[in-house]
């Protein structure tokens, strides 16, 4: 496969991950990562990264981010990093998610950018390592605490 092609699916692969999320595709989200992802949201949410099954990501996924009424997760600026089978791609995001509630306004915006670690295997190139840095965020961020709050 050319390097061209590499860069693209890797590209793809990075971009199915805002894409199912948004469809909320659960089952489709699976299968862009592998059996276990390395997750690192410490600039939002402090602690330390996490290394879970990635049936337990997208189960979490699921019931955080579905609790919102939609969510958009846009990607852009693809730098892509390619060493054989693994490759590093680095993006800028911008994640939009709405809810409307009776104590605020109903959107919740954060930007920054994605650092994917991927690898190639039979089934094509799968994400092992998320670290998302956040760097600016505007409207109501209490939408993550009441979406994390609603029953499942």
């Amino acid at each position: 496969m050319s390097t061209t092609a590499d860069r693209l699916d890797v590209i793809d692969t990075c971009t199915m991950m805002g894409w199912y999320t948004d469809q909320r595709d659960w089952d489709a989200l699976e299968r862009v990562f592998t059996d276990e992802v390395r997750l690192d949201y410490t600039s939002l949410n402090g602690g330390e990264p996490a290394v879970l099954p990635a049936k337990g990501l997208v189960a979490a996924w699921s019931g955080l981010l579905g609790s919102f009424t939609a969510t958009q997760h846009v990607f852009s600026n693809f730098l892509v990093d390619l060493d054989g089978d693994a490759a590093v791609c680095t993006a800028m995001f911008q994640a939009t998610h709405r809810m409307p509630n009776e104590h605020g306004g109903p959107l919740w915006t954060l930007g920054g950018h994605y650092r994917f670690g991927l690898v190639r295997g039979g089934d094509g190139w799968r994400i092992a390592d998320v670290v998302m840095t956040a760097t600016w965020a505007d409207g109501n961020q209490q939408l993550l605490t009441l979406a994390a709050a609603k029953p499942e």
